[in-house]
């Protein structure tokens, strides 16, 4: 049977999850220079940063999500379900929450300074940041803008945790390992890709669960992609086949990716209901499922090894993700009024971030316990001293 142990760490699905939360950072911070509006803009935007944004957009959150799936998978394992969803509120909604009310009001601060929308200071806004909820016209971020990823993962943790369980027992177990058998068959897990399909092409994006609200998607794909993640976690036979599948998938990918390209840039965007809509909407969910299966392939193949670093990277996940838009908003600020090239400006927003973000991390979240149950950590473990191990029964290595 190869229904994958919950108990065998896939140490490629931890080297992606930081290589994803990195390409996140990177793409934020080239928000600044992209056309589309944002909370802090340069004065001067690029349609190479378009291009780049958009092929990021592509697959980014969907990958993330399948991620989350797939680290759900082996979270639950044969755990008690109350077990599970208490480890979930303190790592997701504990950081979500204190982001909401201590560093996330900054952000909508400065994108009202930004847009013309409040003249003051940040002290002077913050009895503001209470009127009315952000997106539906107020301030209040009740969603954490960047941190609606915690909201959403919770959100789904808790809705499908009852399928979860009886997916991991008994005839739940049997089923969703037929499943893996049937989508470990040459080219099966392509069938994968129809769903998300029909999702975006038929599904009226005005509506409330198709509306594209969240990370550029909407919430029937994020649960589509968490879920896929949970199938793709539990059996080696679909991981197997994803690696062996990498190189059609990255070509499909590329192929697929281009001609929407193409097609955008000299059609421009359909209306939903026309036929250009639909055949487009179709072409790009099963493009990013080539691309979601050629990224997973290629670091299941090369990136299944551990290291220290990697143990490190790990850990540091969360709390880097939970405050890198507020620094690179927060540094972004200064730098694009400055009268330096825009490549250089670029440079400076990203590095001094990410050098801020380490130092926060290293010298205050990692070393400070009341810090990390604020970011969602675990607490350290204190040293056992030498006089009591001895006192500690020694149990043989089976």
């Amino acid at each position: 049977m190869n229904l994958q142990a919950a108990s065998t760490r896939r140490y490629a699905i931890d080297w992606i999850r930081v290589l994803a939360i990195l390409t996140v950072f990177i793409f934020h911070s080239t928000r600044f220079f992209d056309s589309d509006d944002w909370h802090v803009k340069n004065a001067i935007t690029y349609f190479g940063v378009d291009v780049l944004v958009a092929f990021l957009s592509h697959w980014m959150m969907p990958l993330i999500f399948v991620i989350s799936g797939v680290s759900t998978f082996y979270a639950l394992g044969g755990r008690v379900a109350s077990k599970f969803l208490k480890d979930r509120a303190l790592r997701l909604l504990v950081p979500l929450v204190v982001g909401i009310f201590t560093h996330i009001p900054l952000l909508v601060y400065l994108e009202r300074v930004t847009h013309g929308q409040f003249r003051g200071s940040f002290i002077e806004f913050l009895p503001h940041y209470f009127d009315g909820m952000y997106g539906f016209g107020g301030n209040f971020a009740w969603m954490g803008l960047h941190l609606w990823y915690l909201e959403m993962l919770f959100v789904f943790s808790l809705v499908c945790l009852p399928l979860l369980v009886v997916l991991k027992r008994g005839a739940g177990a049997r089923l969703l390992h037929g499943l893996g058998e049937l989508l470990a068959q040459p080219g099966a897990i392509y069938l994968l890709a129809l769903p998300i399909m029909l999702a975006l092409a038929v599904l009226d994006p005005e509506t409330p669960w198709a509306a594209r609200w969240w990370g550029g998607w909407s919430l029937v794909a994020c649960l589509v992609f968490f879920l896929y993640g949970f199938v793709l976690g539990a059996h080696e036979g679909v991981q197997q086949s994803i690696q062996r599948l990498r190189w059609i998938s990255l070509a499909a990918g590329v192929v697929l990716f281009a001609t929407l390209a193409v097609l955008t840039i000299t059609g421009g965007e359909a209306e939903y209901g026309e036929a250009r809509y639909t055949l487009g909407f179709s072409m790009f969910g099963l493009s990013v499922w080539c691309w979601i299966l050629a990224i997973l392939g290629f670091g299941l193949k090369h990136l299944n090894l551990n290291t220290p670093f990697l143990g490190y990277a790990n850990q540091a996940v969360l709390p880097f993700y939970v405050l890198h838009q507020t620094v690179l908003l927060s540094v972004g600020y200064f730098v694009v009024g400055w009268p330096i090239p825009d490549l250089l400006k670029w440079g400076l927003i990203s590095a001094s971030s990410f050098t801020i973000i380490m130092l926060a991390y290293e010298f205050l979240v990692r070393r400070t316990n009341v810090l990390r149950i604020l970011f969602g950590m675990k607490l350290l473990r204190r040293a056992v001293q030498p006089a009591a191990l001895s006192q500690v029964p020694q149990v043989a290595e089976r």
